[in-house]
């Protein structure tokens, strides 16, 4: 876990996954809690926590398209849409992120 901070890259890794799964219990369980039976409980404590983590996401992910020199065009817009998609950062941390950090790769 340590060698995930010390970068930033791996700090957005870490609000990818983070994010990634907080939007993920809000949809699939604290939604459907709400609706089916008539508790909203667990979307009044999970979508804050989902809302900071998704803030944080979004920083972090601007910070670190500005600080590899990202295209926005090419590359910034993927991340930061991908935390609006259920199971999309995931997908993101696959294929843009886990590859930067293992190759330190500036050219996106």
């Amino acid at each position: 876990m340590k060698k995930y901070i010390k970068t930033t890259t791996g700090r957005l890794r870490v609000f990818a996954f983070l994010e990634g799964a907080s939007l993920l219990i809000l949809i699939f369980i604290a939604v459907p809690i709400k609706y089916l039976f008539d508790n909203p409980e667990w979307v009044k404590n999970i979508g804050p926590v989902h809302g900071i983590l998704f803030l944080l996401f979004i920083f972090n992910a601007l910070h670190v398209g500005v600080e590899e020199k990202w295209s926005f065009k090419k590359t910034t817009w993927k991340v930061i849409v991908a935390s609006f998609i259920p199971f999309g950062t995931f997908y993101i941390d696959k294929k843009i992120l886990k590859p930067l950090e293992n190759h330190g790769n500036t050219c996106l």
